[in-house]
Order: C-alpha cells, then sequence, then structure tokens
C-alpha cells in the first residue's frame, strides 16, 4: 500500500537498492512486528533482536568491510531507517548505533580502536549508545558539568557526573561519552573531549528507564558516572576536540531523523487512504467527502513534497555535499510536517485514532519528539538564520 503511494525513488531505486530493502522489510515483518507491543509493555527490545539484525547485515552498513561493516553507500542505511519508520518500529534505535555512534570511531577512532569495537557492533553483540545531554544541558554541549580528569598516574580518565535522556541507555555495552577534560570554564566548547566508555566498568550506573510520553519501546535512560576511570587510550580523537568532531557529525543525525519523519508521513497516509475507503458514514464511504479528500490530499501532497526535498538531501550526502544548513532544514521542516501530516491523518481516524491500538495513534504519540531531539526546531531555525544572515556553512549571506 504504501509502494503504491510512494514508490521508491533515486537515490534509493537501483536494484540493489530495491533488493535489500525487500529484506530489511521481511526482517521488520518477521521480527518486529509481531513483538513491538509487547516491548513497549516492557520498556526495551531483546539484546537478541540486535544480534539478528547483524548477522542479516542490517547494522553499521556504512562501516568499512575491514572492520566489520558492508562499506556500502549511506543510501542503504536511509533504507533501515525509513522502513523501519514506516513500520512504527521506534524501539530499536539501530540507526543510532549503526550511523550515528560508528562515524564517529570510523572518523575519528584509531586502528586499535576500530578493530576492538566495529566489528562487534556489526555484528550486533556490542550496543552503542551517545552520552551528550546533561539535566542542565540539552542543545547548549559548551555547558557541559561531566568532568573527565587525567589522573597522576598518567594511565587512566576519572569521570564523574551524569546524563540523561540517553537512546539504548539501558542495553548499551559502550557509551560515547562526551565530558569535559579542560577544566577551564574559559574554554567552553574547546574543553570538551569524546571517551569511549565501556559500560561493564565499575562507577557506570544506569538509573532508571524514562517514562516518556511516546517511544516506550526504547530504553531511554538516565546514566550515571561515579570515580569511574577509563585507560588514556579510551579518548577518541584529539583532547578539547570534542565538540568540532560533534558539529561535523551532527548533519548526519539530522539527516536521520528527517528519514523517520518522511517514513511516517507516508505510512500514515497509506493507513489513512484505506481508512477512509473503508469506513462510512450517512451510508458512504469516508472518502467520497469532499472535507475528508481535501485533507488527505494536502497530507499526501506534503509528503510528496517532504520526499523529494529529503531524497536532494540524500543525493547531496551520498556526494559529500549537505551542508549544516540545508541538513538543519531538513530536521525541523521534515519533522514539523509530519506532526502536521499525522495530526491530520488521526483526525480523519475519528475516535479509533485515539485508541493505541491502531497505528495511527501510537505514531502521532510518537512523532512528538522528533521537533526535539537531535536539535530543537528553534535550534535548527538559528542555525539556519546563522547562514543566512551572519555568512556561516551553507548559504551565502545577501550583500
Amino acid at each position: 500500500m504504501i509502494d503504491e503511494l510512494y514508490p521508491a525513488t533515486a537515490p534509493l531505486d537501483s536494484e540493489a537498492h530495491a533488493a535489500f530493502r525487500a529484506t530489511v522489510r521481511r526482517f521488520v515483518a518477521e521480527e518486529i512486528a509481531p513483538h513491538h507491543a509487547q516491548w513497549e509493555r516492557e520498556g526495551q527490545v531483546p539484546r537478541e533482536l540486535w544480534r539478528r539484525a547483524g548477522a542479516l547485515g542490517l547494522l553499521c552498513l556504512t562501516v568499512p568491510e575491514a572492520y566489520g561493516g558492508a562499506g556500502a553507500d549511506f543510501g542503504f542505511a536511509a533504507i533501515v531507517t525509513e522502513e523501519m519508520a514506516r513500520a512504527g518500529a521506534t524501539g530499536p534505535l539501530f540507526y543510532l548505533h549503526s550511523d550515528i555512534v560508528a562515524p564517529y570511531l570510523v572518523h575519528y577512532g584509531s586502528e586499535a580502536q576500530k578493530q576492538q569495537w566495529l566489528p562487534r557492533m556489526a555484528r550486533g553483540e556490542c550496543i552503542a549508545a551517545i552520552g551528550m545531554t546533561e539535566p542542565g544541558a540539552g542543545s547548549d554541549l559548551a555547558a557541559l558539568r561531566t568532568r573527565a580528569e587525567a589522573e597522576p598516574d598518567g594511565r587512566h580518565w576519572k569521570i564523574n557526573g551524569q546524563k540523561t535522556f540517553i537512546s539504548n541507555g539501558q542495553l548499551c555495552d559502550l557509551l560515547l561519552l562526551a565530558a569535559r577534560t579542560d577544566p577551564d570554564p574559559a574554554r567552553g566548547a574547546h574543553g570538551v573531549s569524546l571517551l569511549l566508555v565501556p559500560a561493564h566498568l565499575p562507577g557506570f550506573e544506569r538509573g532508571r528507564r524514562l517514562d516518556k510520553l511516546g517511544m516506550h519501546a526504547q530504553d531511554t535512560s538516565e546514566l550515571f558516572f561515579t570515580d569511574l576511570r577509563v585507560p588514556l587510550d579510551h579518548l577518541l580523537g584529539e583532547a578539547g576536540r570534542g565538540f568540532a568532531c560533534m558539529m561535523s557529525q551532527l548533519p548526519q543525525e539530522r539527516l536521520l531523523v528527517a528519514i523517520t519523519a518522511v517514513g511516517a508521513m507516508e505510512a500514515a497516509v497509506a493507513w489513512t487512504r484505506e481508512q477512509v475507503m473503508q469506513r462510512e458514514a450517512f451510508g458512504a464511504p469516508l472518502s467520497d467527502k469532499q472535507t475528508v479528500r481535501h485533507r488527505l490530499t494536502e497530507a499526501h501532497a506534503n509528503t510528496r513534497v517532504a520526499r523529494a526535498f529529503l531524497d536532494d538531501c540524500l543525493r547531496r550526502h551520498i556526494a559529500g555535499e549537505l551542508d549544516t544548513a540545508t541538513a538543519s532544514i531538513a530536521k525541523y521542516w521534515c519533522t514539523e510536517m509530519q506532526f502536521q501530516v499525522l495530526d491530520n491523518c488521526l483526525q480523519l481516524f475519528g475516535g479509533n485514532g485515539y485508541m493505541r491500538e491502531f497505528a495511527i495513534a501510537r505514531a502521532w504519540v510518537d512523532a512528538r519528539v522528533q521537533r526535539i531531539y537531535g536539535g530543537t526546531t528553534e535550534i535548527m531555525k538559528e542555525i539556519v538564520a546563522r547562514s543566512l544572515f551572519d555568512g556561516g556553512p551553507g548559504l551565502r549571506p545577501r550583500r
């Protein structure tokens, strides 16, 4: 049904992409869809799901083959994220593991770090998370308070602090941690470094699994670090360069959120079209009513426009040309449109749209966070505004 309305388009329409999409779709239909409601009640997905995904080659697709990945272009990773979104599978956050954490290791990790972690991540044996957000520091990464201090023995970092809203927090084996390594507050963002923190070490404590509005199968958690000691060689990249590394990787993260948004929009319109064609009111299908036809037409048109813009961003990203401002536009515009489209679709379901047994209800609730995580809509607009008026990356200011 979704393919009928939204067939695959370039850059995701090659024969190789089509064959891979079929594999992903079977995996979602057989391994995720029948169990997702149970995982929502339990608050997390089973570790075995990650191993099964790894065995099928669905994880770490863009990681070079030398480190256990497929060495594929980002289009294949986009298909995994898209198909998960179309199925409403918000519990298994594969893209965080494969397409956010893994690229940090690929781009900034030492050979030893790559060999130690990436093959296990690709097999689904090691689940990764990223620790940026703190209770008092959301989008303002320069305000981080978690500290990593070099110990006098010259061999370890000692970490103290806490993180919140950490996806994969209960399951993660490896945390990519953003921490302040320069005690001088005047250094701001330039005092932030990235460290690879194994979750089994003493001093690593998992707090509560957070009681969220939506995404109930995702194990979003609080994490605490008390005199946690990691070897000095667990530093990722150079000390004090963490903020710069994060800035260079955020466009892909924001593109992934946009992919999720468009996939959810396409699914919602397809579900709603089927609903209004089957459901009757006053002796005729709802789809015969002009107000219904026009409201769904508007949702369909907005979804088509979103897909066209997203495809352009995908082409740019695969070519290495997606700039920060354009990725920020994609993130905020697609997620704002996602919520608008899903809200209109839910309305056309009537009372059924308010029942969690219907996919549209769960998708509507899950969509709300899309405008917040990965950088709020307001932060995205400020990034774009700086490029527009101040000569930042992405757009040339008018003279």
